[in-house]
């Protein structure tokens, strides 16, 4: 069985997902690579370091999920740290430009198979792998568990009239608010458990999730992801921030 603390990181063979994964590497951990496409997690994990391994792991098939669980079992028999990244912006349609599906991210007009194809990602996927995940995460001496959220989804912000972008909270924030919700549920009923579970928000990055219109790079982006993926024993559950600290629900 492998000494290393064990890393699993979802959506990891590109953007943030990528270089959280190549951070933890960095930090001496053994890192597996989660992507729905298994040659495309082998490509990234060569760019995270020697001791990386491609996993395939779709977060929305039951199926991929358990064929995932069972293989870090019964390569490292157990998890130290979950990082739930996987996530989707907006529903694919073929032929469809980014700036062609901002108007259906509107609650008003938003065709429900998309608002569902946007939870089944962001939200049912992330309640799916951490329970999937969370008897790998019992057999660590400090489980940790890192949901990326979006100041988006914040209904404290997005309820403020002084909220310059409020208007835009649709499906993708909603989903994202569902998502911290799950935060504050896993977090509560772990906490004696000694398994730490926050969500930290990694700002408007330059990803393929939004067209490459962020303003923030991958190596910014990852930095409070990776910080609460190695909190001490000492350190908090249950939150949800960024680099400059506590954000609002």
């Amino acid at each position: 069985m492998n000494e290393k603390p064990v890393a699993l990181v979802t959506g990891a063979n590109k953007g943030i997902g990528l270089q959280i994964a190549k951070d933890l590497s960095k930090h001496g951990l053994t890192v597996v690579v989660g992507s729905r496409s298994f040659e495309a997690g082998e490509s990234a994990a060569k760019s995270v370091g020697d001791d990386a391994r491609a996993l395939q792991l779709d977060v929305t098939d039951q199926d991929s999920i358990a064929g995932a669980a069972a293989r870090i079992r019964s390569e490292f028999g157990r998890l130290d740290v979950l990082v739930n990244n996987a996530g989707i912006s907006r529903a694919e349609v073929p032929g469809r430009s980014f700036d062609e599906a901002l108007p259906a991210d509107r609650l008003t007009v938003a065709p429900l198979d998309e608002v569902r194809t946007m939870f089944e990602t962001n939200v049912f996927g992330v309640i799916a792998v951490t329970q999937a995940m969370l008897p790998l995460l019992r057999e660590s001496p400090a489980g940790r568990i890192v949901n990326i959220a979006s100041s988006a989804g914040s209904l404290s912000l997005s309820s403020d009239p002084a909220t310059p972008h409020r208007w835009m909270f649709g499906t993708y924030s909603a989903s994202k608010a569902a998502s911290h919700a799950v935060t504050v549920a896993f977090a509560g009923e772990l906490e004696s458990s000694g398994i730490k579970v926050n969500a930290a928000c990694p700002g408007f990055t330059a990803t393929d999730l939004n067209d490459f219109r962020g303003t923030r790079t991958v190596e910014e982006a990852a930095r409070e992801p990776v910080r609460l993926a190695l909190l001490d024993a000492e350190g908090p559950t249950g939150t949800f921030s960024n680099e400059a600290g506590p954000v609002p629900w």
